[in-house]
């Protein structure tokens, strides 16, 4: 969630949190080093997620792309198998990040999902009993958004 939540738009402006100081930390808060190729490899996953979410044509491609050359090695243990990620190090994040997208289609099917205010570039995950939760955030994009259909009735009566 935080690769797809680091382009928000903030006071109508979109916004890259994948670059600088920010995407240092983002990085490093997942094992990376923040490098300008990392950063560049999990601003490419996070675009092409963003388009395989919201349905958009041809997404899949770059998402394909993203993780072309990543494997999975078995690492036998005394309490199991562990798998490792087996990529070029400016990669592991952004390989990381859609194998995350991709547990998470797999664990939580549908639940995955772009606001529903088309202002808002941010997703979230419905932890809803009944699954029909529309917006990242109750009090900012749910609340202007019914806000804004309220005015409309309001204009239209």
């Amino acid at each position: 969630m935080a690769v797809l939540n680091s382009a928000p738009v903030i006071d109508g402006t979109p916004t890259e949190q994948l670059g600088g100081s920010t995407g240092n930390e983002i990085a490093a808060r997942f094992g990376g080093t923040g490098t300008p190729d990392e950063l560049a490899h999990l601003r490419n996953a996070r675009a092409a997620l963003h388009g395989v979410i919201r349905g958009e044509d041809d997404a899949v491609e770059p998402l394909t792309r993203a993780v072309d050359g990543a494997v999975l090695v078995p690492e036998t243990t005394d309490t199991g198998v562990r798998w490792q990620l087996d990529v070029p190090a400016d990669e592991e994040l952004a390989v990381r990040a859609v194998l995350a997208w991709s547990r998470a289609m797999e664990e939580l099917p549908g639940r995955l999902r772009a606001c529903a205010n088309t202002e808002c570039n941010l997703y979230l995950i419905d932890h809803s009993r009944p699954g029909k939760a529309k917006w990242c955030s109750m009090a900012t994009c749910g609340n202007r958004m019914k806000a804004r259909a309220h005015a409309r009735r309001a204009r239209a009566s």
